[in-house]
């Protein structure tokens, strides 16, 4: 089983919305066949490991990472394929918990005569599917902020200038994260002071990830460089319901490419709740928020943060007028202020701190 997860990472990046799946075909201790699911569209991972055999996998055990499914989707169920194929035993570290399978795949196996285990290396298994778990349970994608720091916690000086605190080697830490998830989010801020591209650059690219802008009163330019390219890349625009129904800058936008779609306001701001509920309705399972101050604060205040990625520079920047990355309303309690470290190391100059939340 811990063979079958190391080989269902290899999809991150590539399979969304599906889970990440990997699957160990054996007769006894005896491997005789590997397999994951390697893109979306593509064979999941039974199948992808039945086309692997070395041998008849009759009589064989699958160690799979999630319960098989059981429904016809982009490809036909994994359960018809591996009682076809006369698996006679299926361990599954855990259940899939979307409404068409829980359960449902485990009952079908069983009733065809197959010995079902489910539960080895579950914490594992629901580890590396976080992501996923989250779209489904949750119905709102998995979100990860990330945002680059001097020493004293600023994120830009007090005339704003950003460009760059991190270093040559985080940026590209940046650039690859950006190539494995659904969607980059950012404020009008943002897109005002620094005229993002927001797109993977210099990296083998897995995915190209939509940007999304919230943007209450649709302040978006017709000239910068998101709207450009929004031809080429996706570009939505989270607005009021107000400011959408402004019909000629609308057209203007739908015009070059971005899709405008109104959105629940709340205290002047997008209502992050509805933004993100939006976002999983189009399937998008890994979120990434790049936006300033305001932004970030938004998602810890709401606690709709999953993960942070920190990238802390060695430079002193200062100044009382100067951003931070986590104002808001902050939290009352120390308690409530604890994360769980998944990863420090050095970045170029920057040390990272890759954190749970």
């Amino acid at each position: 089983m811990r063979r079958a997860l190391t080989l269902a990472r290899r999809g991150q990046g590539r399979v969304e919305p599906n889970p990440m799946v990997g699957c160990v075909l054996a007769h006894g201790p005896r491997v005789i066949a590997e397999g994951y699911h390697r893109a979306f569209g593509r064979d999941h991972a039974e199948v992808d490991a039945l086309r692997r055999t070395t041998e008849s996998p009759r009589g064989a055990t699958a160690y799979v990472t999630l319960e098989p499914c059981c429904h016809y989707g982009k490809t036909p169920p994994c359960t018809v394929a591996l009682i076809h194929a006369g698996i006679s035993r299926v361990v599954a570290a855990m259940r899939d918990p979307d409404e068409r399978a829980r359960g449902n795949g485990i009952r079908s196996l069983r009733r065809a005569g197959v010995a079902v285990d489910v539960g080895l290396c579950e914490g594992q298994a629901a580890d590396l599917n976080r992501p996923y778990l989250t779209r489904i349970t949750r119905k709102r994608p998995y979100v990860i902020l990330k945002w680059a720091q001097s020493l004293d916690g600023k994120i830009a000086t007090r005339t704003g200038e950003s460009r760059w605190i991190s270093s040559p080697a985080s940026r590209y830490l940046v650039h690859k994260l950006r190539a494995r998830v659904d969607a980059i989010v950012v404020g009008i801020g943002t897109v005002l002071a620094d005229d993002p591209l927001l797109t993977a650059r210099n990296v083998a690219v897995r995915r190209v990830a939509t940007r999304v802008v919230l943007d209450t009163r649709l302040r978006l330019p017709e000239h910068c460089r998101l709207v450009r390219t929004a031809k080429a890349v996706p570009t939505i625009v989270l607005t009021s319901k107000a400011a959408a129904a402004g019909e000629s800058r609308v057209a203007r936008l739908e015009r070059r490419g971005v899709e405008v779609v109104p959105c629940t306001v709340r205290s002047s701001a997008i209502d992050l709740t509805t933004a993100m509920r939006i976002l999983a309705r189009r399937q998008f399972t890994n979120v990434l928020v790049e936006g300033g101050g305001k932004v970030l604060s938004a998602f810890l205040d709401s606690r709709l943060a999953d993960e942070a990625l920190v990238l802390v520079s060695p430079k002193l920047i200062g100044g009382t007028s100067a951003p931070m990355a986590y104002g808001g309303a902050g939290r009352m309690r120390i308690s409530d202020t604890n994360c769980s470290v998944v990863e420090i190391r050095r970045s170029g100059e920057d040390q990272l701190y890759h954190i749970v939340l």
